[in-house]
């Protein structure tokens, strides 16, 4: 789940190559690795990918501030296969 997260976000969103590799606890937002636009595409990959709706209600900068937040996140979301 980490790694999907992180291979996204330095494929998809980064525009700059990082002086280092990303780190699960980044700052994205704060740390400017991605801007707005970035976090609502990052969403509809979540979205996507994990195959949940994130409700408006979710939507809060605690879920999605480092890739640590958004797998504690999606860990309340996701059905494990069996």
């Amino acid at each position: 789940m980490q790694q999907q997260l992180i291979n996204y976000i330095s494929v998809e969103l980064i525009n700059e190559e990082l002086d280092e590799e990303l780190d699960i606890h980044d700052d994205l937002l704060g740390g400017g690795i991605i801007d707005s636009l970035g976090m609502m595409k990052l969403i509809g990959f979540i979205e996507s990918e994990f195959k949940i709706q994130v409700p408006p209600e979710d939507l809060i900068i605690e879920n999605f501030m480092t890739i640590m937040h958004i797998t504690d996140y999606l860990k309340t979301k996701v059905i494990p296969s069996a």
